[in-house]
């Protein structure tokens, strides 16, 4: 195995006051299978440094840990244990917090410890997760067969980029790399068009923060770009939650 890149920009070792709880029994998460958000979640949790909850099978004590980093290729990632802490055999629950979202997933012992780095480990993506919305809009996949598009200009170059899924936080894109030329965390775009089904249209400004490629069998190569809103006026978040309202109505979240 190569050794991995660590992020410099991430928080610093996680403590026991960063404990995340498992799900109680009887709440309701919803499933998130597809490999594509699985990943997207995972470059979160390793780009800000969030800590992670691990729950051994049989075990009592909690181990702390973080995401190192996230293949670009391959459904994989490496994660890295507190000092001292090591993986026993056997699966493990993984708890941690996306925002306002409780993350949780199983690995069942299927993990690959570094030479000479006993606490970092390489191991797969879950199967599944199960994620627990807090927040008041949750996230939503666009219609399938409707070409939901996002349109800018940046520095005289026009854009045009699909949405994949959006919410009353930000909205998610994805292209081809040639087409995200210039596209990097922290740029603000400003006056996007944002084309949100038949006769819907929003005008808003945008900041980036998450870009990551990613292989799909059906598309080939892809870059993800993860935005968050920016000066949204209250009439703006007011339709933009009754378009959100409107299209949850029966439909699956993630």
């Amino acid at each position: 195995m190569n050794d991995p890149i660590p992020n410099p920009l991430r928080k610093g070792a996680p403590s026991l006051a960063d404990v995340a709880e498992p799900m109680a029994p009887g709440t309701k998460p919803h499933h998130m299978s597809d490999p594509w958000d699985i990943g997207e979640t995972l470059c979160s949790l390793a780009d800000n440094g969030d800590a992670i909850s691990i729950y051994p099978t049989g075990g009592e004590d909690v181990i702390m840990a973080r995401i190192l980093s996230v293949d670009d290729d391959l459904p994989q990632f490496v994660l890295e244990l507190n000092e001292g802490a090591t993986l026993p055999p056997g699966g493990a629950t993984f708890v941690s917090w996306v925002q306002s979202a409780k993350l949780q997933f199983t690995i069942n012992g299927e993990w690959q410890a570094y030479p000479e780095r006993p606490n970092v480990y390489l191991t797969n993506f879950p199967s599944h997760c199960l994620v627990l919305e807090r927040r008041e809009s949750t996230r939503l996949e666009t219609p399938l067969g409707v070409y939901y598009l996002a349109a800018f200009v940046l520095e005289g170059r026009p854009y045009e980029l699909q949405l994949y899924d959006f919410s009353a936080g930000g909205i998610g894109m994805r292209a081809h790399p040639r087409d995200t030329v210039g596209l990097y965390v922290g740029r603000k775009l400003s006056r996007v068009r944002l084309e949100l089904g038949p006769d819907k249209v929003m005008i808003a400004d945008l900041e980036i923060r998450l870009s990551r490629t990613f292989r799909s069998f059906l598309l080939g190569e892809q870059v993800q770009i993860g935005c968050r809103f920016l000066n949204l006026t209250q009439a703006m978040q007011d339709e933009l939650k009754v378009l959100l309202d409107n299209m949850g109505s029966g439909r699956k979240v993630r």
